[in-house]
């Protein structure tokens, strides 16, 4: 079971996440959206396309951009469509 957590909360948990690159990518249904908010940013994976961002928002707390997804993965990433990872500071632990 992988759980991302930050501010105290837990953000997502499932034990179905994909790996890739040492990410866990979240199935969006595991993943508490409302903590999130969408981000203007976006960035270019040579391999997996284009990514977008939200950014955590927990007890009164943001984390800008701390979570990115592919809603158009190239076909080498298919795998990782309609999933969610972490980073800057978000905790995700795999037991």
């Amino acid at each position: 079971m992988a759980i991302a957590r930050w501010n105290g909360e837990i953000i997502a948990e499932s034990s179905r996440t994909t790996v890739v690159e040492g990410n866990h990518y979240f199935p969006i249904d595991s993943v508490r959206v409302e903590l999130l908010a969408p981000s203007s940013t976006t960035t270019v994976c040579p391999w997996k396309g284009v990514a977008s961002y939200y950014t955590v928002r927990v007890a009164g707390a943001e984390n800008p951009d701390a979570a990115w997804f592919y809603a158009d993965p190239s076909p080498a990433a298919a795998r990782i469509a309609g999933q969610v990872a972490f980073w800057r500071g978000v905790e995700v632990t795999d037991s």
